[in-house]
């Protein structure tokens, strides 16, 4: 038999009936309400079956120890430390904590006009299991959530709950997108080098090699993670550094364009339009012209 609260240490949070209706007439927090949030240490013998689902979209993050899920009644999946798990709203489901190493999980029921995006995202892959790139910070986002609604149920604290709730989400979907830590890095390790590097001429395969990944996989992977090709991608932060330097000085255009990359002016000019919608003399006219300071 399975146990659903009760745990030693637990912090458990639920907002009443009335006040989620209420809240959900809120314009913040009818984009995102947290309705139930806590945490259960060491949760022995815990666990749900909602085979109708839930009114709300569950999100939780495993800790500590382990534990298992499985929706509308499929094939269990195992949950680890450091591994989110969201389901949707009325999504029938299971989950348990592992019988050797109960887990401790830190979870929050959410509800809104912007979850569904997340969901879309998270879930992108169909797989309730989430691994999470940076805990420590999921960890405190969680406890924030838990803390604003330990405080009182005042609109400021279901405000600052969402705001925490929704860094939740954000850093889970973030993971999903960032997919797994070992192949992905070397990923980042190349975005890292073309930012360094933008006056250096680049082909995918050298990049791919530097990623020790075969020009196809890598090109994949690449546009998985950054949204883009490694060309548009390339351009972009061209683009961006290109900005900055038509800001913050006076070079001639021919001199910016060499130093992110470019060694006919000419085609800069086209493709610093391509993403601005102006040319760079244009743009630093324009940026000129304008009487606001920076700040």
């Amino acid at each position: 038999m399975h146990l659903h609260d009760g745990f030693l240490g637990q912090r458990l949070r639920v907002i009443p009936r009335p006040l989620v209706l209420e809240a959900q007439r809120n314009p913040v927090l009818g984009r995102l309400l947290v309705t139930d949030a806590g945490c259960f240490p060491h949760a022995a013998a815990h666990g749900r079956s909602r085979p109708e689902g839930a009114a709300e979209t569950i999100v939780m993050l495993c800790a500590d120890g382990a534990g298992w899920v499985s929706l509308d009644e499929g094939r269990p999946v195992r949950v680890r430390p450091g591994e989110a798990v969201v389901i949707p709203a009325g999504t029938g489901h299971r989950y348990w904590a592992d019988a050797e190493t109960p887990w401790t999980i830190w979870w929050m029921h959410v509800t809104g006009e912007d979850v569904p995006g997340f969901i879309g995202t998270i879930l992108a892959d169909a797989q309730p299991v989430v691994p999470v790139r940076d805990v420590y910070s999921l960890v405190q986002s969680f406890e924030e959530t838990v803390a604003a609604l330990e405080e009182d149920e005042t609109a400021a604290m279901l405000i600052t709950a969402a705001g925490a709730a929704w860094r939740t989400l954000a850093r889970i979907a973030a993971s999903r997108l960032l997919g797994a830590a070992a192949t992905n890095d070397r990923i980042r390790d190349v975005q890292l080098y073309l930012r360094d590097n933008l006056d250096t001429a680049f082909s995918v395969p050298e990049l791919a090699a530097m990623a020790d990944l075969s020009a196809s996989h890598f090109s994949a992977l690449f546009r998985a993670a950054t949204g883009s090709s490694v060309k548009e991608y390339l351009k972009r932060l061209r683009s961006a550094r290109a900005r900055e330097l038509l800001i913050g000085g006076d070079l001639p255009i021919t001199a910016i364009a060499a130093a992110v990359g470019y060694t006919d002016p000419l085609y800069f000019s086209r493709q610093f339009r391509a993403v601005n919608g102006v040319s760079p003399s244009r743009f630093r006219e324009r940026d000129r012209s304008e009487s606001s300071p920076r700040s």
